[in-house]
């Protein structure tokens, strides 16, 4: 719960579920969160076994990290019923 409750955790493996992606395409999907944090939090994830880093260098879910993200799927469903009101 510590891991997942880190702040760009859910979106990194938001991003990595449909499928392994580079460094660059992986930040570039992120929006605002700096080259550095998400370095961090991939390595994050490595740690726990959540991810994992291949030879050509993308990054893929393990079978934990699969599994996690099948566990998460209810709460990703909620947030596109309950999307936030628009900003001002």
């Amino acid at each position: 719960m510590d891991l997942i409750g880190q702040r760009w955790i859910l979106r990194v493996l938001w991003e990595l579920e449909p499928g392994r992606l580079g460094f660059l395409e992986l930040r570039r999907r992120m929006g605002n969160c700096s080259s550095s944090m998400l370095s961090t939090r991939l390595q994050h994830l490595q740690s726990a076994g959540v991810i994992i880093k291949s030879p050509d260098k993308t990054y893929e879910l393990t079978p934990a990290g699969q599994e996690l993200t099948e566990a998460l799927q209810p709460l990703w469903n909620w947030s596109e019923r309950w999307p936030p009101p628009p900003s001002d």
